[in-house]
């Protein structure tokens, strides 16, 4: 059943103002307030309210268009994390009577590399998936465009972003592991390549510090060679450890079969747990523990901070967290007499 479309006369009733004043305020005519046509407008982009093609645009400037950042290593996977978010944005921008508009970017050349999008006065904001470079991240910030960052920051003090949990995830896997009996633990992934990486690495870190177990160095092993490129096998300690906290669960899923080859078994010899509630959790062999990051709220809170921002320039939201949930699998053992 087609959903009935919201008209003028609905956002009068429910504004309690009549239907000439909601048309004035969404004409831009004169006759209403500042702050009333600011407020219609706002109950009408939540209603659904959608304009009939021809009639906003020009008289408010407005493209009804939003960008949608993301480097091309990040999608290279048709299930990855950053796929999923992107559908879930479109998704909510429609329900807005926005349109999403993808470009998939390399943030290591040069200027021509900035979207044409932008260049042309196409979108009114951008929505940013995942880290590109500083660099990159500066020009894109030149062109003045409301921006919100999601799944990373940085130091800018002005920036906007959405990011999961990533210290809390990370100091709960560990914990978990610590309840289970475990004390020799090493962390598995590269913590200079982004910043979900370094904040994984130091909940990591917290949960031994709490239970006075010291930080090893020689456990603590590289994932990929730079933001994307995981390595088709990792550099084991001498020394091994009774579990592994691994930064995804794809990098946790090549793990495990590295162990099985090496003659380990999971989790009878070795645990392991990963991070993000990915694919790769579920089609491993044992099935991994992990946290499942909520995708969908990201990309609520992402949708509703840019828009305000386009409705408001001075508007401001800063950091803002969305909690991931652990999930206990199979690939951990609890250990008596560690």
């Amino acid at each position: 059943m087609t959903k009935k479309a919201v008209t003028m006369s609905d956002i009068a009733k429910a504004m309690n103002v009549s239907t000439v004043t909601v048309s004035k305020a969404l004409g831009d005519r004169d006759g209403v307030s500042a702050e009333l046509r600011e407020r219609i407008k706002q109950k009408a982009t939540e209603m659904g309210y959608r304009v009939h093609a021809g009639s906003h645009g020009a008289k408010d400037g407005l493209t009804y268009n939003i960008g949608i950042i993301v480097a091309k290593h990040f999608i290279s996977d048709a299930s990855s994390f950053y796929w999923i978010v992107y559908r879930y944005i479109v998704e909510l921008l429609q329900k807005q009577n926005y349109y999403g508009m993808l470009e998939v970017v390399n943030d290591h050349s040069g200027m021509e590399d900035i979207p044409n999008s932008i260049l042309d006065h196409k979108v009114d904001g951008l929505i940013v998936l995942g880290q590109l470079s500083d660099e990159y991240i500066g020009r894109l910030l030149s062109h003045q465009l409301p921006t919100v960052f999601l799944d990373f920051y940085g130091s800018r003090e002005d920036a906007d972003c959405v990011l999961s949990d990533n210290f809390y995830g990370a100091y709960m896997l560990t914990s978990h592991l610590i309840e289970n009996g475990h004390r020799r633990i090493a962390f598995l992934g590269s913590i200079s390549s982004t910043s979900s990486i370094q904040d994984r690495y130091l909940g990591y870190y917290k949960a031994l510090l709490e239970n006075r177990i010291p930080l090893r160095q020689d456990w603590v092993v590289a994932d990929r060679a730079n933001e994307s490129d995981i390595y088709p096998e990792f550099t084991l300690p001498k020394e091994m450890p009774t579990a592994f906290v691994c930064n995804c669960d794809e990098t946790a899923y090549k793990l495990v079969n590295q162990l099985k080859n090496a003659g380990y078994n999971v989790p009878e010899d070795i645990s392991v747990v990963g991070y993000d509630n990915h694919i790769y959790s579920t089609i491993s062999n044992p099935r991994l523990t992990t946290i499942d990051v909520n995708s969908r709220v990201m990309s609520t809170e992402a949708v509703d901070i840019i828009l305000h921002k386009i409705r408001d320039i001075n508007y401001r939201r800063g950091r803002t967290l969305v909690a991931g949930k652990l999930v206990r699998r199979e690939s951990v053992r609890k250990l008596t007499g560690e």
